[in-house]
């Protein structure tokens, strides 16, 4: 698609949309909340409003209007397919649900819990939980709040038990390709899920290893002080989910149909869709819910009140449960609309890459450029408090950096979650942490010290980059 010839711009010129950006996003996610004690803006209108005030500059500098439209348009077209797949999550989490594949697995997950192990298990089991409903959030409001539970019944460490379960849903959320972070990332920056996801292997896996040999011995340095485990913490939860759904080996082929996908690299969208369809049947076959009900969950998402024959069905069960469906991801859809206008408006003047190359003219490596993304992920994150936001803003300003030098993209998004969603429940003031502190009970003082896995994470990236491993520097 060819464009008119572009009017000569100052880099002040160029930058003056990033910069209004940059003040909306600290009047409206730092001063409001922090200082002000008010609500935060919504970041799809910061995005928004942003995206105006850089087309209102554009066009009194003289760009035309349809140029300014077709550059947002082919971001949005190159972000499309992406956005179709955050549909079918939505469909592929409320169907494997009612397919009773997510509650099965849930049901023997809290069974593991041994007093004995409660670290190591206080940091697997939610990777499982989180791994497959692709949300970390919900699997410390749920799987998490037994653990701890537990744990204060068994006298554990609280503070060990909740740095184990934020970093084992994390990990799970981070490798998930339900997950909204995980394909965020991934659309920022133009990588393939199933690529990206791999890519993260190389720094997550070891850093997982390392936590959970630590969790290990800690069950042995730090023992807890009560042995037995009082099954009232745990038994209403068992009996409601077995009251709700029958349980076979045949309901794990939905999660098999995606791991396949994932090995062979088969193509994301009719993977997950394939997953959903089988979910679909299973549902049909085993589950005492009516066809209504399976069209209701790939609409609406499941809602536990399908259910009508439990008499009292708990309030975790619900909170995990009632979910799903084409709209689950919705807001994740339109603030990736609203970001895609405005980073395609600015592409029109190359603003990112420009503003990388005036800002970080000390990169003259390729390992400096990694970390540089590293530095600049934990930064964007720690203001804004979202990871879509610091996905997008980072994606943006260093993708065409990381191709001039010749470094994979994937590295780039294995970055953004490295530093981003990883480091998240590592800063004080960040909207993740005051929700898990509020959940699990656990000041942030007692528990950020023993979240082995980011701490560990925020070692290895830098390294990897440094030492050249992992970093795919020889693939074109």
């Amino acid at each position: 698609m060819t464009y008119t010839e572009k009017p000569r711009l100052t880099f002040f010129q160029i930058i003056l949309p990033v910069l209004f950006l940059g003040i909306l996003i600290v009047i409206g996610m730092v001063i409001r909340p922090k200082i002000w004690g008010q609500p935060p803006f919504p970041l799809e209108i910061v995005f928004l409003l942003a995206a105006v005030f850089a087309i209102a500059e554009f066009m009194l500098l003289g760009f035309q209007w349809n140029d300014i439209q077709n550059a947002f348009i082919q971001k949005l077209a190159k972000g499309f397919p992406a956005i179709l797949i955050l549909f079918a999550i939505g469909i592929i989490i409320g169907t494997w649900i009612i397919s009773g594949t997510i509650p099965m697995l849930i049901y023997y997950g809290i069974r593991l819990i041994n007093p004995a192990y409660i670290y190591l298990l206080a940091f697997l089991i939610p990777i499982i939980f989180s791994t497959l409903t692709g949300t970390s959030w919900g699997s410390i409001g749920t799987i998490g709040v037994v653990i701890i539970g537990v744990a204060g019944v068994i006298e554990a460490n609280l503070g060990i038990t909740a740095g184990a379960i934020v970093g084992g849903a994390f990990f799970g959320d981070k490798l998930s390709p339900l997950s909204d972070t995980t394909n965020i990332a991934a659309m920022a920056t133009e990588v393939n899920l199933y690529d990206h996801i791999r890519s993260m292997m190389y720094t997550t896996m070891p850093s997982a290893v390392l936590a959970s040999g630590i969790y290990f011995i800690l069950g042995f340095t730090h023992p807890p002080t009560g042995s037995e485990l009082d099954t009232n913490q745990i038994a209403p939860t068992l009996e409601a989910i077995a009251a709700m759904f029958n349980f076979n080996i045949f309901l794990l082929v939905p999660t098999i149909i995606v791991l396949i996908g994932s090995i062979r690299k088969m193509a994301t969208l009719p993977t997950l869709l394939i997953s959903s369809l089988s979910a679909c049947l299973l549902a049909g076959i085993f589950q005492p819910y009516s066809l209504g009900d399976i069209m209701t969950t790939i609409h609406r998402g499941f809602d536990s009140e399908m259910a009508y024959w439990v008499a009292e069905i708990p309030e975790n069960i619900k909170v995990l449960f009632t979910r799903g469906g084409l709209y689950e991801l919705n807001e994740a859809i339109i603030f990736s609309i609203m970001v895609f206008v405005f980073i395609g408006t600015i592409d029109l003047v190359d603003a990112m890459p420009k503003i990388v190359d005036r800002v970080f003219t000390f990169i003259k490596s390729k390992a400096s450029l990694i970390i540089s993304s590293l530095f600049a992920t934990a930064f964007t994150n720690a203001i804004t408090s979202n990871q879509f936001a610091t996905s997008f803003i980072i994606g943006d300003a260093f993708g065409k950096r990381y191709d001039k030098s010749a470094v994979s993209r994937k590295v780039l998004s294995r970055s953004i979650e490295d530093y981003g969603t990883m480091f998240e429940s590592l800063i004080p003031w960040h909207a993740t942490t005051i929700f898990l502190t509020a959940t699990l009970g656990i000041s942030y003082g007692e528990y950020w010290h023993w979240q082995f896995i980011s701490l560990i994470n925020l070692v290895m990236a830098p390294t990897l980059a440094i030492l050249g491993k992992g970093c795919f520097y020889k693939e074109e």
